[in-house]
């Protein structure tokens, strides 16, 4: 993707209030060499509620309400697939799954520096960077951290983590459980930031009445404000009206940022009609003030920051222009870098992209 096309892209219209309409995806899975299907196969939308299996001929079908979905199929030992679907294409062609040499990883896991007691000595160091330490990290528990395994590159100075199975995460503050393939997470003790790619499938967890209803609270309150918040109100124009305010790095002055005083300018916007997204780049850092509500005391304390703090400020750096649907979805996620506010927040604080408030 051309960062130089977004600053001559013509706005074509501004999207109104996004209208949820529903849809299905069809498709089969099947195995890449044999062609036979695969039975039983996963399959999600990344960060979604919204998953299946395949049935015996690997056929699956998935109801989706409009938006951008990046579709996984995982299957006990084959390579994970990731897909990106639309509503254009509702039957989509053979997914095929490519079998898993076991042989390669072992052969990474012998040759690298593999911390002994790993859990012990950075269990509480990985914790903290990937579940959190909001007040909703609290509540939230990894059910099973004897799948991880702890590296440590002296030469790059990072802390590498990886996981032989999916991650079971129950987030009793949210109410939901996570079922997270963990890819690769990476600390740089070098800049003090840490990057995690992986799979992530959402489901409800069952609670009374009364649960329910403070996890409906908790769930809101974690939404105004949010990335999934402020990317919404991107595509429907509503950024003014719902709290957001962005502001470019000053390019004298580093500890300065300015106002813009129109998001939608074509400098930093533009709108597609023919794939319903909208796409939008930054020259440079980018700070996103949401003005309705405080940062957490926690926060604060953290950082040391002063008590009366009355907003949050988080800071974006985007490597490359990103397109965003109507259900707040992005895609080329790893072009986006946080930092403040947003930054601070993790994986106790994500919510589903088929969260509505």
């Amino acid at each position: 993707m051309q960062k130089l096309k977004y600053l001559l892209l013509p706005a074509l219209f501004l999207f109104s209030q996004s209208i949820y309409c529903q849809f299905t995806i069809q498709g089969r899975i099947v195995d890449s060499a044999s062609g036979e299907p695969l039975s039983g196969a996963s399959v999600y939308c990344q960060n979604t509620t919204l998953g299946t299996v395949t049935n015996k001929e690997g056929h699956f079908s998935l109801s989706l309400k409009s938006g951008g979905y990046d579709l996984v199929i995982s299957f006990t030992g084959y390579q994970t697939q990731q897909v990106r679907i639309s509503q254009s294409q509702p039957v989509i062609p053979d997914i095929l799954l490519i079998k898993e040499d076991k042989s390669l990883g072992e052969v990474i896991i012998r040759s690298s520096n593999e911390v002994k007691d790993g859990w012990e000595k950075y269990g509480s160091f990985f914790i903290d960077h990937f579940i959190g330490t909001t007040p909703f990290s609290r509540q939230t528990q990894l059910e099973n951290p004897e799948v991880l395994k702890f590296f440590l590159l002296k030469k790059s100075n990072k802390l590498r983590v990886l996981a032989t199975e999916p991650l079971r995460i129950r987030n009793e503050a949210l109410g939901y459980q996570l079922i997270y393939q963990l890819d690769s997470f990476v600390y740089a003790y070098n800049n003090d930031i840490s990057t995690y790619r992986g799979f992530c499938l959402f489901s409800e967890l069952e609670g009374t009445d009364s649960l329910r209803a403070i996890w409906t609270a908790n769930r809101e309150k974690n939404y105004l404000g949010s990335k999934l918040h402020f990317m919404r109100s991107y595509y429907d124009s509503t950024l003014s009206e719902d709290g957001f305010v962005i502001a470019l790095q000053d390019l004298k002055f580093k500890n300065k940022f300015n106002p813009i005083s129109n998001p939608y300018d074509t400098s930093y916007y533009g709108a597609l009609d023919s794939t319903q997204q909208i796409e939008i780049w930054f020259p440079r850092k980018a700070s996103i003030t949401y003005q309705r509500q405080k940062p957490e005391p926690e926060y604060l304390q953290q950082l040391k920051l002063p008590a009366d703090v009355p907003i949050q400020i988080s800071y974006v750096d985007l490597t490359d222009a990103i397109a965003i649907r109507e259900n707040g979805y992005y895609y080329e996620q790893s072009a986006w870098i946080n930092q403040g506010y947003w930054g601070w927040k993790n994986l106790a604080d994500l919510l589903p992209y088929d969260y509505l408030p």
